[in-house]
């Protein structure tokens, strides 16, 4: 059996890790992912430690469904409190330049009062040095640059941290991967490697060629036969691709549920914001069997943990030409960059800035301007797309907010009228401090971070959008909605929901102006 021909099972779940946590841009790139650990992560387990029982009630709790509760049985309380003390100790470098942000902050609220910055370098955090830069914009207002290509070459950056959560799907609902660190199971595999490992390629490849336990097993540096056997359990004798996961002739768009669209010609295939269901036995969805063996573009629109999904990101490496992101504004704490973190990872990245272009076999693709959606933080890191392919236009547009619809006016007059529109409707989204509170260094009143949300378009700014691209489709993408993004989006609607309501509303406008549209959900396709 050692040799015998063996593909990856098509119901398999991979969940990549640091320090037990699922992995996202926050929880990896080193200046988030120290300022995450330092005021999220180890705050958050150590009030599960104090009331493990309140935690769990409240994960259960249908009212607070996204709140930071740890989902972990009392139990097992002290492999947390053992996780607690190995990233005191294994990580330290991480918690202190965490805390040497926070004080280096403070040094300029006290002391950057427009004059020389120069005298302030030698009163840094020693966490620090040699590792940002201290400036001033343009309005004398001071604050710092971190140097992000030095940083992950010190030791705040650690792929020790990192590792592998092998499963299969068994329908039950993940714990929120915002609160919740994944401990060993029964039935579940864990494989001590970073994620650039070249043995992870190997594993994933299987979904479409043939392996053997033996190749495996030497490729992932398993030396234990109890990791081994656990191996063997997430094969499969036989692959389960779909005949239909290419084309021949024409085009084609297929919705794989929330932002995530695959667009294909005879001569290419692109992917958006990869967030792909694992479950082959269900029905109603597209799933990994359903992707072409290769693609050519993957398209990132930005940083959020809905977008850019690692746990998809990482199976699809082997068969990506190359991801385009979005520039980063260099340096900016909230505004990591996603051409960093991806090339970590060993991908092939291509950064693109507004109206750069890319072409690929057939077609070509342009990065469009991105409003709103990042609770007015300077975030530059975030695109929309213009595709052409197969003779048609389409506009990818995320969560871009239609706040200025002239924007949309610039991008029509330099790229013509679009064929299809793909939006997001998230109008009523979290507030600033629901993802970013780790990275705010200084108190922020309620009322002014309540205001400031993470929302998308409402039913007014996503007409303007269409209206202005000259959009003669339309479409909305469901926003968490689908069964199995529970453990990423943690959303609850229903009908009375307001973002509901202004989708309804968008939808009836489309009728009343001859646009045919559409509230996506599951799966649908489009041919030409």
């Amino acid at each position: 059996m050692d040799h015998e021909p063996r593909f990856l099972h098509p119901n398999a779940i991979v969940e990549p890790l640091v320090d037990r946590f699922f992995a996202w841009a926050h929880t990896y790139t080193p200046v988030q992912a120290a300022m995450n650990m330092a005021f999220l992560q180890l705050p958050l387990l150590e009030s599960y430690l104090e009331s493990p029982a309140t935690h769990v009630a409240a994960s259960g709790n249908p009212d607070l469904r996204g709140g930071y509760f740890v989902n972990i049985a009392e139990n097992r309380a002290d492999e947390v409190r053992a996780l607690v003390d190995s990233i005191r100790t294994e990580r330290a470098p991480m918690l202190e330049f965490a805390e040497g942000i926070a004080q280096a902050d403070h040094l300029l609220e006290e002391n950057a009062t427009g004059f020389d910055l120069t005298p302030l370098y030698a009163k840094l955090p020693p966490a620090l040095s040699g590792l940002v830069e201290l400036v001033y914009d343009m309005f004398s207002q001071p604050s710092i640059r971190f140097l992000e290509p030095l940083i992950y070459r010190s030791p705040v950056f650690a792929e020790g941290r990192q590792s592998v959560q092998l499963s299969l799907e068994t329908g039950v609902e993940r714990p929120f991967i915002l609160s919740t660190p994944r401990l060993p199971a029964p039935g579940v595999v864990d494989l001590p490697l970073p994620f650039r490992h070249p043995g992870l390629t190997a594993l994933f490849a299987a979904r479409l060629r043939p392996t053997s336990l033996n190749a495996l097993r030497e490729a992932l540096e398993i030396d234990d036969d109890e990791t081994a056997e656990g191996l063997t359990r997430l094969l499969s004798p036989e692959p389960l691709t779909r005949a239909d996961r290419h084309i021949e002739t024409g085009g084609r768009v297929r919705y794989f549920g929330h932002a995530c669209l695959v667009l294909q010609s005879q001569e290419a295939a692109i992917i958006t914001d990869p967030f792909i269901s694992g479950d082959s036995t269900a029905t109603g969805r597209y799933t990994y069997d359903d992707l072409p063996d290769h693609i050519d573009v993957c398209l990132i629109t930005h940083g959020h943990q809905d977008h850019i999904v690692l746990e998809s990101l990482l199976q699809l490496r082997g068969r990506i030409g190359t991801v385009v992101v979005p520039r980063s504004s260099g340096g900016n704490l909230a505004d990591p960059s996603l051409a960093l973190y991806l090339s970590s990872l060993g991908m092939h990245v291509t950064e693109a800035d507004i109206f750069d272009e890319v072409s690929f076999p057939g077609g070509k693709l342009v990065a469009t301007p991105f409003l709103g959606e990042h609770a007015d933080l300077d975030i530059r890191a975030k695109s929309t797309y213009w595709v052409q392919l197969a003779g048609r236009s389409i506009f990818v547009g995320a969560d871009s907010s239609g706040v200025d619809p002239v924007l949309y006016r610039h991008v029509r007059s330099h790229l013509g009228a679009t064929d299809m529109a793909f939006l997001g409707m998230e109008c009523d989204g979290a507030p600033l401090p629901w993802l970013y509170q780790a990275l705010l260094t200084r108190p922020i009143p309620k009322r002014m971070s309540d205001s400031r949300k993470l929302s998308g378009s409402d039913a007014e700014q996503a007409a303007d959008i269409v209206t202005e691209l000259g959009a003669r489709e339309a479409y909305i993408y469901a926003m968490g909605e689908e069964s199995w993004l529970g453990h990423v989006m943690a959303t609850s609607y229903d009908e009375s929901s307001y973002q509901l309501r202004q989708i309804e509303k968008f939808l009836g406008w489309c009728r009343d102006h001859g646009v045919p549209a559409g509230h996506l959900l599951n799966q649908r396709e489009w041919r030409w």
